[in-house]
């Protein structure tokens, strides 16, 4: 009988990813996958350390996994990713019953570990850091969708932001051939793939130098021109790399979608200057305006941290101010978190947990009034939007429109996978309500636009 695995999955987008990466690598080896990590034999989480919360959540999983394996002596955990790069032995300390502890970009030898947990029966430990690019290719994928997916394009950060331990977990930046990452996608639109997210640390600091050094942007555009594609997203740029030609791109390829995320994490100099950020607040600014006065009506996402080693009221203040003048459509904000072997580590004047809880609920109230005054610019509005999943509301639907809102409506579940329109009737600050606009002709959902191609020049 076959092995049963289960992952378990925190952190970001590319560790979603990694994990579909895992269970293909997994499933060649021989090994199916199970419902519920008390059906498994194998048991993973694939982790994350950019902040000590999530590092929080995943030993308070080991424990609940420890009273599970107490019950099933002969169940496998395992431990991979960041959280297992970064502090391998205080996990240990806390596990010891672990089978299986491997940073990231080892979803390609995961059945390899097993394989050796199970013949030497001690535990299989792989904490190599890769410098170079082979980890991102594999071509054994367990896609979670069969109408949308994520696609590395580089890993690893050449950046020393003092707060980050991305440098630390992931190593130095590895890009993919574009040749590589192209031919990926043709088979994933033939396959009927219509979205794509590109995925990497600072995506925009792409450069294929087997390709002419071709950029990000020129990257942008050839994967725009494959058929079948409808919508292209990546994550996430960094400010300092953001130029005009990918802003060209843009606005020119009706397929790369209107929507930019780009982390600021402070509005004030200083503050940026004690996180190595490399930019300015004035620089940023002069980006997010070539962004506001393009065509196309792009919307602006954003990463915060607030409670930085010495940031004082005024800082804050700053950081206050740039959201009234950005007016950010949405914003991911956080308390910073102190990391093993950051910069920041040593820095002094740390501010008390309880101001820090106080300004990120100032933040994030004075975020809330502003995502709910740009919501309430759809109603009434049809708009063309991605039915992605099941809603957690109490509506059936929820999907996303080009500019990475989220639209709730009622609908059949066949809808699910295929781009509708819908009219907007209702919004709060984190979404929008509508009504599904059913086509008049045979009951199909709306067939999709032919988009031309990209007219952008890209040297």
């Amino acid at each position: 009988m076959a092995m049963r695995y289960y992952i378990e999955t925190f952190g970001c987008q590319m560790n979603d990813l990694d994990s579909e990466k895992m269970a293909g690598n997994l499933q060649h080896g021989g090994m199916e996958p199970a419902d519920d990590p008390s059906n498994a034999d194998l048991v993973i989480l694939n982790t994350c350390a950019v902040r000590e919360k999530a590092v929080q959540k995943v030993y308070a999983r080991l424990g609940e996994l420890k009273r599970l394996k107490a019950r099933k002596p002969e169940l496998l955990v395992g431990v991979v990713g960041c959280m297992a790069q970064l502090e391998a032995e205080r996990i240990f300390k806390k596990a010891p019953y672990l089978g299986i502890l491997a940073g990231p970009q080892k979803g390609h030898v995961l059945s390899e570990l097993v394989t050796r947990n199970r013949t030497t029966q001690t535990a299989a430990v792989d904490l190599r850091r890769d410098d170079d690019p082979e980890p991102l290719e594999t071509p054994y994928i367990l896609r979670s969708s069969p109408w949308r997916a994520s696609v590395t394009i580089s890993e690893g950060c050449d950046r020393q932001c003092a707060y980050c331990v991305v440098p630390l977990t992931r190593g130095k930046e590895r890009v993919r051939e574009s040749a590589a990452i192209i031919k990926e996608i043709e088979s994933l639109a033939a396959g009927g793939c219509i979205e794509i997210l590109l995925l990497g640390q600072t995506v925009n600091s792409y450069r294929d130098r087997t390709a002419g050094n071709l950029t990000f942007a020129g990257l942008l555009e050839r994967i725009s021109k494959i058929d079948g594609l409808k919508r292209i997203r990546f994550m996430s740029p960094h400010p300092r790399d953001f130029s005009d030609e990918l802003l060209e791109v843009m606005v020119s390829c009706p397929q790369v979608c209107n929507h930019i995320h780009l982390p600021v994490q402070s509005g004030s100099d200083r503050i940026l200057r004690a996180m190595r950020r490399g930019y300015t607040r004035g620089h940023y600014l002069d980006t997010i305006r070539k962004i506001r006065n393009a065509p196309g009506d792009i919307s602006i996402s954003t990463d915060i941290i607030v409670g930085y080693p010495g940031e004082s009221a005024e800082d804050f203040q700053s950081t206050l101010s740039l959201l009234d003048e950005v007016q950010y459509d949405s914003a991911f904000s956080f308390k910073y978190s102190p990391r093993p072997d950051t910069a920041a580590l040593g820095l002094h004047d740390e501010v008390p947990e309880e101001e820090k809880s106080r300004r990120l609920e100032i933040l994030q109230e004075r975020q809330k009034r502003i995502q709910s005054g740009k919501n309430a610019e759809y109603l009434g509005r049809t708009v063309e939007v991605l039915v992605e999943d099941r809603a957690r509301s109490r509506v059936r639907l929820a999907g996303r429109m080009r500019n990475n809102r989220i639209v709730n409506f009622d609908g059949p579940e066949d809808l699910i996978g295929r781009i509708v329109q819908a009219e907007i009737t209702g919004f709060s600050p984190n979404s929008l309500k509508g009504i599904w606009i059913r086509p008049e002709t045979d009951g199909e959902v709306h067939p999709v636009p032919d988009l031309a191609g990209c007219t952008a020049s890209t040297n």
